[in-house]
């Protein structure tokens, strides 16, 4: 039997790792033994405790309580607690998602210890190195033995970087494997979908009609963490709630709340603030965000994974950056890249209201990632 460390720390992590927690246990079981850690990197209750028991999946057997700082020293933090749990627990793998420090750390700290690293998410770039999610993903990509990229373009940029796709058992960091296997989220927005249909009595509280409203969220430092970004980004909103006269849902990150309480303009702090079809709300459940993405008429984000499930969800979305590592979905012409530009944001979401149906191709699989990548661990990783 495989030991597996499933090895988590933001919000977006432990919603993927329920995908791969289902299928170990549905179908491997008797081949993996699954330890979670959490590393705390999100500690508040709204951000991690509620997905847990909401989704219904093991509590971590481990957490590192590392909470918030600087990246260094946060990553810090999880390199020497994660170092220490692993001597204790000695797995054979170690599971990371996506590219957060905690995605980083556990890499790093697995890999110095000659344990195989598992990559779900892998190959995905914005090509900007001043993100710090963009060192973090291509260092965690460079360290591990199994990457599994869930869309053709980051499998392509795996190979670009100098990936083989020809690279034959046994695997190890100096001769990886890369798959292009569907997106483990795809899995999660078909099996969480029907249930937030339980729910319905959420949108009724928020006085919302289904397609007759916009979604937005803002959480990434580039937007929070500059003043004239973040007034940008909400005198555009403010615009778009005034003269469309439509209703705006906003659940705000705690990064967010502390940015518009410093650094929003008053004026327009005191605008959105008495129009009440502008609606910021406290964070949201999975759940509640899963109905708020399937019955929304747009979605606004500077989320990657937003603009992933605005995809499942067959909704267009703009995209609060100037770049993305979803490049297929501006391919397609469902996600634009609006930046903080407040003339882009007007014309996108004019463009929107006026373009008719759009085609929403299946680019990230057939709901089955999670047994896919099970499947080769035990294959590829026996001991």
């Amino acid at each position: 039997m495989i030991t597996l460390v499933n090895f988590i720390g933001a919000r977006p992590q432990i919603i993927k790792a329920a995908a791969i927690s289902r299928a170990v246990h549905n179908r491997f079981g008797r081949q993996i033994q699954e330890v979670i850690v959490h590393t705390g990197q999100h500690y508040d209750k709204q951000l991690s405790q509620v997905f847990f028991d909401e989704m219904q999946i093991p509590k971590p057997d481990f957490n590192l309580h590392v909470g918030s700082g600087p990246h260094g020293k946060q990553t810090g933090k999880i390199l020497s607690k994660a170092e220490k749990l692993f001597k204790d627990v000695n797995p054979e793998v170690v599971v990371v998602y996506g590219d957060t420090n905690s995605t980083l750390a556990g890499a790093l700290s697995a890999v110095k210890m000659h344990i195989p690293v598992v990559h779900i998410e892998a190959g995905m770039r914005s090509f900007n190195k001043n993100m710090p999610e963009e060192i973090n993903r291509i260092t965690t990509d460079h360290v591990s033995t199994l990457l599994f990229s869930p869309t053709n373009a980051g499998f392509k940029n795996l190979l670009h970087e100098g990936f083989s796709p020809e690279n034959i058992p046994p695997y190890h960091i100096d001769n990886p494997k890369i798959y292009h296997c569907g997106d483990i989220m795809y899995d999660n927005a078909l099996f969480f979908g029907n249930m937030a249909g339980k729910k319905k009595g959420f949108l009724e509280r928020l006085g919302i009609i289904k397609n007759k409203f916009v979604l937005a969220t803002l959480h990434r430092d580039l937007n929070t963490d500059n003043r004239e970004r973040l007034n940008t980004i909400f005198s555009a909103l403010s615009e778009i709630v005034s003269s469309e006269k439509i209703p705006l849902v906003m659940p705000l990150h705690p990064r967010t709340v502390k940015a518009i309480k410093k650094d929003l303009e008053k004026s327009l702090a005191k605008k959105i603030e008495r129009n009440s079809l502008f609606r910021i709300i406290p964070p949201v459940s999975f759940l509640e965000m899963i109905l708020l993405e399937k019955t929304s008429g747009i979605i606004m984000t500077d989320s990657g994974g937003v603009q992933k499930e605005a995809h499942f969800y067959h909704k267009k979305c703009l995209v609060f950056r100037d770049e993305t590592e979803w490049i297929e979905l501006v391919k397609n012409g469902t996600a634009m890249l609006v930046d903080a530009d407040r003339d882009k944001i007007l014309k996108g979401f004019r463009t929107y209201i006026k373009s008719g149906e759009a085609k929403f191709p299946a680019f990230y699989g057939d709901g089955h990632a999670a047994e896919f990548i099970c499947n080769e661990v035990i294959e590829n990783l026996k001991y």
